[in-house]
């Protein structure tokens, strides 16, 4: 299967250069994906929702570590257990146990939830990617554009990772707008509740 794909891009790669030969642009682009990521507005607004994210669940487990920790110190501290009435260690065992059962469900969450975040980010971002490399082959007549991490090798003037990231910056403010005056609209638009009159 491996083998097949290679065939076929290396196939694609040199149709489309021999296309191309006699143009004066290269028929080739190459995008750093990492960098649209890391450097592109919506790769920067992606990864600071993903971070926020991550913040908002670490501190759960640490608040309930913190919680779990205390408890195991008044456990350990005989003179407390001593001045406790059989009730209230009772209960001191039980919100134990369940503190205990809340940091196994929250670090099981903590993975799950991180993961589908990241996996949206990434999503989010390759659909941009695309939709902005689509538009710039069109523009300037690329026959293929493929990841940098496909490559062995490519000479440096194919890359055309920051026209990608502009692309991607112009596209995001555009959607932005919209989404500001579709905001406006709904808001403007929104019935008023009538005042009751007595």
């Amino acid at each position: 299967m491996f083998r097949q794909s290679f065939l076929i891009v290396c196939a694609i790669f040199a149709l489309s250069t021999a296309a191309f030969a006699d143009t004066a642009s290269p028929s080739i682009g190459i995008v750093n994906f990492s960098q649209c990521a890391t450097d592109s507005k919506l790769g920067k607004q992606e990864h600071n929702s993903f971070e926020a994210l991550k913040k908002q669940m670490t501190t759960l487990l640490d608040e309930t570590e913190k919680q779990i920790n205390d408890l195991s110190a008044k456990f350990n501290d005989s003179e407390y257990l001593d001045g406790l009435s059989p009730e209230a260690e009772e209960e001191l065992k039980v919100k134990f146990r369940s503190l205990n059962e809340d940091l196994n469900r929250y670090q099981n969450q903590y993975y799950q939830v991180l993961n589908q975040a990241n996996m949206k980010l990434f999503q989010t971002v390759m659909t941009a990617v695309s939709q902005s490399a689509e538009k710039l082959a069109k523009q300037k007549k690329f026959a293929l554009i493929v990841n940098k991490e496909a490559c062995f090798f490519y000479a440096p003037q194919l890359d055309i990772t920051s026209s990608v990231i502009t692309e991607m910056d112009k596209n995001f403010d555009e959607e932005g707008k919209k989404q500001q005056i579709e905001a406006k609209a709904a808001s403007t638009s929104a019935p008023t509740t009538p005042s009751s009159s007595h």
